[in-house]
């Protein structure tokens, strides 16, 4: 399901750290530019220390999009092809393949990005933008806002304070959260870094507050494959469970197979409208039996993605793996 990089654009493996550094330096000390710089600093500092040695995925893909605001900044994107480089790079490492950016404007207008929706229609915009430039008087308004806003969607923005300093929340937040009902029948974890040990902490609170729970928050909590499996088992008998979000974090296309196998028993997931799995490692696109399951759960439910909306390559490789 996803595509090779191109030998020009594939990214540092995760514990590296990305390329370009030396160009943010020379990024005007503007309010917007202290804040991205910040934020991938402080993240790199931070976030790297949590579940493992390597960053997660968001980290590297926060350093593409800063890449290509600093290159706006230095007055390039006139020349036109400055910016294909690394918004192709970026495309690619989010699962769309990309050639050119006629590409991305054309082929790719009307595909929808299965997995995150909202990514897919701030890049349309941006290549957009790229493609035809604004005016002078406003050159780089345009695009500072989609790179803004794609920043926002792509990192663990309810950390974020306005100076900059990207803080996570403290482990305590975690016990004030496994304490008492639900607040809003939400059980919110999101930007907590998770051990294994956690986990059974976790799972005992949604056994106990399973009739009170009808949303749970895993967003950016470091999240691997295995992780996610020990606590499948107390997610899926939640009986009142519609929306669970599992994006920013460490989980791969493998897991897909474990979370469709369990979507097609129609006791498991009972209430379920969508789980979202952007924003993570290889996972870009999703089954078709997995939005076959969520669609019987939910059959008023328009907007959910269908089998039509694949290419014929990904229906017979899916097919193939279903078989």
């Amino acid at each position: 399901m996803g595509t090779k990089q191109t030998k020009g654009c594939q990214p540092g493996s995760a514990g590296e750290s990305p390329p370009a550094h030396h160009h943010r330096k020379k990024v005007p000390p503007r309010e917007r530019g202290d804040f991205l710089a910040s934020l991938v600093v402080k993240s790199g500092e931070k976030f790297g220390k949590g579940g493992g040695s390597s960053l997660p995925p968001y980290h590297r893909r926060i350093c593409m999009i800063q890449d290509m605001l600093v290159l706006g900044e230095q007055g390039e994107q006139g020349e036109g092809t400055s910016h294909i480089a690394p918004l192709l790079c970026f495309l690619q490492d989010l699962g769309m393949e990309s050639t050119s950016l006629d590409d991305v404007l054309y082929r790719y207008a009307s595909f929808r990005n299965l997995v995150d929706p909202i990514t897919h229609d701030l890049i349309i915009s941006l290549a957009r933008y790229i493609h035809c430039p604004k005016p002078e008087g406003d050159s780089l308004g345009a695009m500072e806002k989609l790179c803004r806003q794609l920043t926002y969607h792509l990192s663990p923005h309810s950390q974020w304070r306005r100076q900059g300093i990207m803080k996570r929340k403290p482990q305590s937040c975690l016990k004030a959260v496994l304490m008492g009902k639900p607040q809003d029948n939400t059980v919110d974890l999101s930007g907590i870094p998770l051990t294994l040990k956690d986990l059974d902490r976790v799972t005992s609170y949604l056994q106990h507050s399973s009739e009170h729970i009808d949303t749970v928050e895993l967003c950016f909590t470091e999240l691997t494959d295995d992780m996610l499996l020990q606590l499948l088992p107390a997610l899926c008998v939640l009986p009142h469970l519609t929306t669970l979000s599992l994006n920013g974090n460490r989980l791969t296309k493998a897991i897909l197979r474990d979370l469709t196998e369990t979507l097609k028993d129609p006791k498991k997931f009972p209430s379920v409208t969508w789980i979202d799995l952007g924003n993570n490692v290889d996972i870009f696109s999703l089954p078709q039996p997995f939005l076959v399951s969520l669609k019987r759960r939910c059959p008023k439910q328009g907007n959910l993605p269908t089998i039509l909306e694949f290419g014929e390559g990904q229906v017979s490789d899916l097919e193939s793996q279903d078989g």
